[in-house]
């Protein structure tokens, strides 16, 4: 096998679940950003030093010589029995190939990390690990967060949305309280309840991300206001289209007032694991 665009990823036994996911997404339309996915044997090779493998990933940097996340893509993951929901790594503003080769060594170690092996074991999926690896164009998202369509800890039929200020991370390594809205499945506004967003995770220039203080106005003040929610409702309403109704736990990016669609899998009894 070898890198493809993402919007030609098919095979989840060679490009794992979240590229496949995210090229379905792409060839339907949705808004999810331009890139790669890598299959399981070129992550090895690129793990094991192999020049060839190597020089192909150092032209695919050359053709995106700007900021790109490097996500996990392991195979079995954003599955209907395992969402691996905080288990693999994400490498947020990368730049060149050094960066990037890196960045892919990180992502593959972390199928065998403790939590990550203790994960598969207490779901029962196949001890077999081979791990994919999706390059994006990065998001610089001044809002992002999460959205369930279903309710996480009721199982009522209504969108639950966490927001904060900039990156998602803020909210995957739990580093705030983020914003909490609910919505009923017309989109209109249940509860509001504002978190404590007093750290933001930002872009560095020179590459990667760094936390930093959020503005005291902003700390307790709505990352969302009526239009975005509107915007994420729709965007509900076209995964919904492609998908079906789910539930899905779908991670979501406002760059310039845009939504973006980061990632789609099944909500599961173990995605908040």
């Amino acid at each position: 096998m070898t890198p493809i665009p993402l919007s030609s990823a098919r095979n989840e036994q060679a490009y794992g679940g979240k590229a496949t996911q995210l090229g379905a997404a792409i060839r339907a339309g949705l808004p999810v950003p331009e890139g790669c996915a890598l299959d399981t044997a070129f992550v090895d090779a690129i793990a094991s030093g192999d020049p060839g493998a190597r020089e192909e990933l150092a032209g695919i940097c050359a053709q995106m010589p700007g900021p790109v996340a490097v996500r996990s893509s392991a195979i079995g993951e954003d599955s209907g029995g395992a969402s691996f929901a905080g288990q693999h790594a994400t490498v947020l503003n990368v730049m060149g190939f050094e960066a990037v080769s890196d960045a892919v060594l990180v992502v593959r170690k972390s199928a065998w990390t403790e939590s990550a092996r203790a994960y598969r074991d207490r779901i029962g999926v196949d001890t077999d690990i081979r791990m994919g690896v999706v390059i994006q164009r990065l998001v610089a998202a001044e809002v992002a967060g999460v959205l369930f369509t279903c309710n996480p800890v009721t199982g009522q039929d209504e969108l639950v949305v966490e927001a904060v200020w900039g990156l998602g991370e803020a909210v995957v390594q739990g580093l705030v309280i983020p914003d909490s809205y609910r919505m009923d499945r017309a989109g209109c506004l249940i509860e509001c309840r504002a978190g404590f967003k007093d750290i933001r995770i930002q872009r560095m220039p020179g590459g990667l991300t760094r936390k930093e203080a959020v503005a005291e106005h902003l700390v307790e003040h709505p990352c969302l206001d009526a239009e975005k929610l509107a915007a994420l409702h729709v965007l509900v309403s076209r995964c919904e289209s492609v998908f079906g109704t789910g539930p899905h736990d779908i991670e979501w990016a406002f760059e310039r007032e845009i939504p973006y669609l980061l990632q789609l899998r099944p909500v599961t009894k173990y995605s908040t694991a």
